[in-house]
Order: structure tokens, then C-alpha cells, then sequence
């Protein structure tokens, strides 16, 4: 089997999609912004040793913590119906005949989105709708707290679409002693909620980006959704995560962003990939550009 590609492209999404094929991609997944009124940020910072620092640690040590910077993004728009059904739109005439389109929203816009998707793909076309659940961060005192997204699924053929039902992950039963040891052993499948830890902030995975998600939901939907060689495309890229499933799983994908900071998240990410980019490339002096040097394809 050949070596899968990862084409990235930098510029405007809509602009972009309209210069690709119809009917060229296997599987379509966007985590669009969600439309919080609000500047998504992350800050990044790291833990030093230092005597006079401003924390005491493991054995009476002194720790010091420094600032690397922070990423952030504006998530407002006027009419976010109004940006997003275009781009959906495009989607569905990417999507090959029995292809699979996967759109990350969360309470604010999704039962607006879903509106406009049936009316687009066709109710029919509307499979599950999956709720990523998660316990982390602060509570509310006022209302219950949010902590949930929901993913739409529609298959552009409701009796023909990609579901590689053996490949799906197991979870263990939550009462194993009432069933036989072969099913406890073998666990369960999942159903529409899927409970999963965002991207821990301490742990290897995370690249220092707002939004990312985590992995193991995104690999969850790679295993069961495409088959090996398949084309998949996510044109809110982000940090890329897609990507790297895709990659790992011997898939082909293209990512698609406008956001200079998601570019070079990517480049450092997924720098073991097969990489062409389009319509940019990193500074030659600088650490990114580094690690591309004959790489770059604009």
C-alpha cells in the first residue's frame, strides 16, 4: 500500500473547497468555531527549578513557573448560520456517493446546525447524533454545568455508507458480574455517548492550541467510518488532529485552515508525515521552517 499524503492548505475555507473535485473524499469532519461571543485562548507555560521560586514541590523543592505565550482566536459571528451553511453545502459536494460528513458543535448552534443539515443532506440522511461527554473544569452555581459536545452524523446514502462495526474500540461493562466472564473480558460497545477526557493539559498530546480535541475520540471515528486509503478532509484544522489520525491509520487526509498559528502547530506536529502545503511556508530562519526545509510545496 502506498505512503498516505497530508495536503494542508492555508487561506480561506470556502475559497479553497471550491477548487476541489466533487465527489472526492470518503469522509468529511469539522469542528467549526463554536460561536461563544467570546476570544478563545490557551496559555502555555512550563514548571523550572528555581530556589526562590513561587511554589514548593516534591522533597521541599522550589519550582518557579514561566510564561511561553499564549494562542487565541475571535469565535463571534453575526449569523453563524449564515457563514457555516455555504461551507456545509460544499461539503456535501465533496463527499463521494457513500461518504460520511461528521460536523462538532456544541448547545449554543448545534440545533440550528442540524435544522439546516436535514434540509441539506435530507432527514433521511441524518444517522446519530453523538454526544462526546467530559467531566472537567469548573461548575456552574447558577445552571447545570456544560460539559458535552455533540457530533451530527449524515451518510450521503443512508443504505450505503462506511461502518466497520469489528474495528470498533471495547469499553468495560459498569456491572462486569452480570454478564459472563468471555463478555466482560471482551467488553461492550460504545453507544451515542461517548465518555472521553478532553486533551489533558499536562499530557503529551497537547500541542498548546484552544480548541483541540482529543485523539481518541477523533481515531474512534477514523477506525469505523473510512477503510485504509481512504480521503478525508477537515477544513477547520486547527491543531491538526484529524491529521495525525488519519496518517497513523493509513489514511489520506486534507486539512484546511486560515489561521497562521494553526499552520505552525501542524508543521511541528505532524512533521513525521508526508506534508505538501499550499499557499504557505514557514520563514526559512525560523525553528519551523527548520524542520521543513525540503518539504514545502506552495
Amino acid at each position: 500500500m502506498s505512503v498516505p499524503t497530508l495536503d494542508i492548505h492555508f487561506g480561506d475555507n470556502l475559497e479553497i473547497l471550491s477548487s476541489f473535485e466533487s465527489g472526492s473524499f470518503d469522509m468529511i469532519y469539522i469542528d467549526p468555531p463554536f460561536n461563544t461571543g467570546k476570544t478563545q485562548a490557551r496559555t502555555r507555560t512550563k514548571t523550572v527549578r528555581d530556589d526562590d521560586g513561587d511554589r514548593e514541590g516534591y522533597k521541599g523543592n522550589r519550582y518557579k513557573t514561566i510564561t511561553m505565550g499564549t494562542k487565541a482566536f475571535a469565535d463571534t459571528f453575526d449569523d453563524f448560520m449564515l457563514f457555516l451553511e455555504p461551507r456545509i453545502l460544499e461539503a456535501q459536494r465533496l463527499l463521494k456517493p457513500n461518504g460520511s460528513f461528521f460536523l462538532h458543535l456544541d448547545y449554543r448552534e448545534v440545533h440550528y446546525a442540524k435544522v439546516m443539515c436535514d434540509m441539506i443532506y435530507g432527514r433521511d440522511s441524518f444517522i446519530n447524533e453523538i454526544i462526546w461527554a467530559y467531566d472537567y473544569g469548573a461548575r456552574s452555581k447558577k445552571r447545570w454545568s456544560s460539559k458535552h459536545d455533540t457530533i451530527l452524523w449524515y451518510a450521503m446514502n443512508p443504505k450505503d455508507y462506511t461502518y466497520r462495526y469489528d474495528d470498533i474500540d471495547r469499553i468495560p461493562y459498569m456491572a462486569p458480574g452480570l454478564v459472563t466472564k468471555e463478555k466482560a473480558a471482551r467488553g461492550k460497545t460504545p453507544t451515542d455517548t461517548w465518555w472521553h477526557t478532553i486533551v489533558s493539559p499536562n499530557g503529551k498530546e497537547k500541542t498548546g492550541y484552544p480548541t483541540q480535541k482529543p485523539l481518541g475520540v477523533i481515531n474512534r471515528l477514523m477506525k469505523v467510518h473510512t477503510n485504509p486509503g481512504d480521503r478525508v478532509l477537515d477544513f477547520f484544522a486547527g491543531s491538526g488532529t484529524i491529521g495525525e489520525s488519519a496518517i497513523r491509520m493509513g489514511r489520506n487526509a486534507v486539512l484546511v485552515d486560515q489561521n497562521k498559528e494553526a499552520m505552525e502547530v501542524m508543521v511541528k506536529r505532524l512533521g513525521f508525515a508526508q506534508l505538501k502545503f499550499h499557499g504557505w511556508e514557514p520563514k526559512p530562519d525560523s525553528a519551523v521552517g527548520h524542520l521543513l526545509t525540503d518539504m514545502v510545496e506552495v
